[in-house]
């Protein structure tokens, strides 16, 4: 089974869509099995919080199901308990390393790595473009899947 931990700045917008869009798309493939999928914020701002609101909105009307959410931090435990971890942007990137440490055995990727174009993905609470986010995170999550089940 592989585990992959999808990570924002807050968990509350970036890393709780990309959890619930990978969920949808391993069970639309028939793979729910093969993998354990979950979230984690680099600060410690939301921690408790739900999915903030204009987020659920987007996966609501995009069809994407999903669960109670109580966003959470990251913990340097999580480097051993994943086999993926992966950020939304190279600022994630960076703080993830500082709580987990050096990436010794290669887990910490941004999303869009996995895409023919990687690049980072803006945070909608700041820039309230959630289409863009939910776009993006998508062809993330697509790339990752193909990648993952190749």
């Amino acid at each position: 089974m592989k585990k992959i931990l999808f990570i924002c700045y807050g968990n509350i917008c970036r890393s709780p869509m990309a959890e619930f869009i990978f969920k949808k798309l391993v069970k639309e493939r028939g793979l729910d099995g093969n993998f354990h999928i979950e979230s984690a914020a680099t600060s410690r701002e939301e921690i408790g919080n739900d999915i903030y609101y204009l987020a659920k909105q987007k996966l609501k009307e995009k069809g994407v199901p999903f669960t109670a959410h109580r966003a959470r931090q990251l913990r340097i435990d999580d480097y051993d308990n994943f086999d993926y971890l992966i950020g939304m942007e190279k600022y994630n990137i960076d703080a993830i390393k500082k709580i987990v440490g050096i990436d010794y055995s290669n887990k910490v990727t941004r999303l869009l790595d996995y895409t023919d174009n990687p690049r980072d993905i803006a945070d909608p609470w700041g820039t309230g473009l959630f289409e863009k986010a939910y776009q993006e995170i998508y062809e993330g999550c697509e790339a990752l899947l193909a990648y993952l089940t190749k």
